[in-house]
């Protein structure tokens, strides 16, 4: 399938404010704006289990995000976890960025293939 226009962050976050996307399980990857794959129960489980342990380990130097974007330069994925610089009112009126970001875990089960040829292929530096 060939992509015939590229959304900017700008664009995406303009629909989002339309409520284009608001009933879409969508994000942005190099542009692209993709579905997302559901959600099952044991994947929720895992990436839950693991905000928690993360969240108790990292207390006070961390912040453990669940399900929350991330902005790139040309995407804005969903990663299950993100951990990220303090302080958490940082993001009150944006996402973290690059620089905010120490550490991004996708849980894959489903979702692999997808997560490796589109997320790593489509070179965001934070997924590899």
């Amino acid at each position: 399938m060939k992509t015939l226009v590229k959304w900017s962050i700008e664009d995406y976050h303009r629909m989002i404010a339309a409520g284009i996307l608001s009933d879409r399980p969508v994000e942005l990857l190099a542009g692209e704006i993709v579905e997302m794959s559901p959600e099952t129960p044991i994947h929720y489980n895992t990436a839950r289990c693991g905000t928690k342990y993360l969240e108790e380990l990292l207390a006070g130097k961390a912040e453990v995000r669940f399900n929350g974007p991330v902005t790139l330069s040309s995407s804005e994925p969903e990663p299950d976890i993100a951990i990220v610089r303090l302080p958490e009112s940082a993001y009150n009126e944006r996402h973290p960025e690059p620089q905010d970001i120490f550490w991004i875990i996708e849980v894959a089960n489903t979702s692999l293939q997808k997560d490796v040829d589109i997320k790593a292929i489509k070179k965001s530096p934070l997924y590899f």
